[in-house]
Formats: structure tokens, sequence, C-alpha cells
């Protein structure tokens, strides 16, 4: 178990390193350059030239690489071209709320997806069945900046003045802050240092920080707020979930074991939790951990739309300005993120399948 982890921790190395060249060359395509998508159409040359040497941009492609792979080895992932920022002190800032969108997004597709998935495999070609898969269906179909902009009307337009409205922008409401937890606790942390990056970070987490210092109005001000692009992001997970759960579920209930279990006079809840659904979890834990990567690139769309400052909003704000630390780091980040996911999904087989770390 220990070395089957330590392979894949070392296979993941080449992985990023491919990413991070891919991405690094992928940037410098882009028609146009940072120059201009920063000072704007009219910068003169003069200018622009001084613009790249400050930055580095007038360094051979190789060279540059070089310079940001050394960097990268020390833990630095560079300055913004456009705010003059470090990019790990921008994505401190920005990568909570992506966390608490997908996290609250994976809750629900999963809260949902399983049992609903169960109950079509349960009650297969009967109405319910027939309902949960048209819903199924739609669900997928429907694109996330669609749904959350019908949500966003309905919720907070057509609603508004009742107990249902729902606030549609923002992390928190007007005139609400959330106090990190170490300056309550008069922790002193020196800027730019590991301590602050770490401790910055979880204080950005807005559900976890006010759960730690009590702060109950900012935890359902933020939760609230959470609801609408939760649920516009989840959507597609929890269609494709709930349709795995349903194939997994149909197929295990034809083995010869799951008759045995009922000849023998079990009860029926005890014969589809216990027997069937941990047998049909394989393939759906597999697919749980591809739709946390979906969650991650629908997040792009979801930010803009409620007006989340999070990874994907940043991503494309540094896309259309050229800003390549903040795309790389990005990237690079969320590249590892997806690695760290299937690792959890591999090794999350042998304690489903015992079978699996016998062989």
């Amino acid at each position: 178990m220990t070395q089957y982890t330590i392979r894949r921790l070392l296979l993941a190395i080449p992985v990023l390193l491919g990413i991070l060249i891919v991405t690094f060359a992928l940037a410098r395509m882009i028609p146009g350059d940072p120059c201009r998508a920063i000072l704007g159409e009219k910068a003169t040359v003069a200018v622009c030239e001084r613009f790249n040497e400050d930055f580095g941009l007038n360094k051979p492609i190789y060279v540059q690489f070089g310079i940001y792979l050394a960097n990268i080895l020390k833990g630095d992932l560079g300055n913004s071209i456009r705010f003059s920022r470090p990019v790990m002190l921008i994505l401190v800032e920005r990568l909570p709320m992506t966390i608490e969108l997908g996290l609250c997004s994976l809750i629900l597709a999963v809260l949902i997806g399983i049992p609903v998935g169960i109950l079509a495999a349960i009650k297969r070609n009967s109405i319910w069945d027939v309902i949960i898969m048209i819903g199924a269906n739609i669900g997928i179909s429907m694109p996330v900046y669609w749904l959350g902009l019908m949500l966003a009307y309905f919720f907070s337009l057509t609603l508004k003045g009742t107990p249902f409205w729902l606030p549609p922008t923002g992390r928190l409401t007007a005139g609400l802050a959330s106090i990190p937890f170490y300056e309550l606790l008069n922790w002193e942390v020196q800027k730019e240092t590991f301590n602050y990056y770490f401790l910055g970070f979880f204080s950005n987490l807005y559900i976890f920080n006010s759960l730690i210092t009590g702060d109950w109005k900012v935890l359902k001000d933020a939760l609230t707020h959470l609801i609408l692009p939760s649920v516009a992001l989840s959507t597609i997970p929890l269609a494709v979930i709930a349709r795995m759960t349903r194939s997994s579920m149909l197929e295990v209930l034809k083995q010869d074991y799951i008759r045995t279990a009922r000849a023998k006079g079990l009860v029926e809840r005890l014969v589809i939790l216990k027997h069937a659904l941990r047998n049909a979890l394989l393939p759906i834990v597999t697919i749980i951990g591809l739709e946390t990567g979906v969650l991650f690139s629908g997040a792009v769309l979801t930010e803009s739309i409620f007006g989340l400052s999070g990874v994907g909003r940043s991503m494309y704000e540094a896309i259309t300005a050229r800003d390549f630390p903040i795309i790389q780091g990005f990237v690079i980040v969320i590249a590892a993120f997806y690695v760290f996911v299937n690792l959890l999904v591999d090794l999350s087989y042998v304690f489903i399948d015992p079978r699996i770390r016998l062989e």
C-alpha cells in the first residue's frame, strides 16, 4: 500500500511537469502581448520594450521557462504582471472561494445523486424510474450559464420580498466581514511567509473561519450566498452520478448473491445498502472523482455569473490580460488537485473492495 502510494506520487511529477510545459507554451501562443493587453493598444514601442524587460518577457522562451521552473522548485509562483503581487497571495485569496463552491456542489451532487440513482434502480421501469431518468437527462442538457441566470432571475427578482429570496451575487452581504481567526487570537504573523499564506488560506474559507470564530451571522450569510451557485454547478454532476448509480446498481442486483441474500430472508434495506450498494461503489466512486474535476472547470462560468472572485473567474481575467504567471500558477495548482483526487480515488478502491488489496 505504501509502495503503491509512493509510486503514484512519483509518477505525478512528470505529469505535472508536462502540464507546466504545455501551459507555459500555450499561454504565450495567445494572440496579442501582455503589454498592450494591460497598458492598452496605444502603448508605444519604447514603453512595451521597457515593460517586457521589467517582467523578463524579452528573454528567449527557454530561458524564461528555466527561470520559472527554478522558482517553482523554491515554492515561488512569481508575481502577477497585471497586479504586481505574488501569485501565491492571489491564489490564497481566490482558491478558498472555489473550494467552498466546489465542495458544496459536490456534497449536493453526491447526497442527492446516489439515493436518486438507487431509487431508480430498485424501481426499474416504474414511473419513478422514468421521472428520475428524464430529470437526469434534462440536468445534463442544461448549460451552467443558462441555469445560473434562470436561478438568479427567479430567486432574486421574482421572489424578491418573500422568505424564499436568495442573494444573486457575492460571498457576503455588504457591511459584513469575515475577520481572520488568527487576528482574533492575536497571533503575530509576518507577511509573505509560509505561516502567512497557510493561515490566510484557511481564514479565507469563510465557512471554516466563521465556525472557528463562532461568527454565526457570517456563517449563515456565507451559506446563503452559496446556495444558488452550488445548485447551478452541481446539476450536471448530480445527473451523471445518478445515472451511473442506477446503471451500476442494476448490474449488481442481477447477481446470484443478491438472490441468495433475499432468499435468506434479509430485510430489503440491508440487501440494497449492505450487499448491493457496496459492490456497486467502484464505478460510482470513479465517476465522483471525475466529476470533482468537472466542478473546477464549470466554476469559470458559475463564478462569472454570480460575481464570485474565485480561481475560475481569475483564470478568465488572467487569460484576457495575458497575465502569464497567474495562468501558469493557477493551472499547476489545479493540476496538482486533479492528481490528488485521482490518487484518493485509487486508494479508496482498496477499502471498498478488499480483493484489490490482495492483487
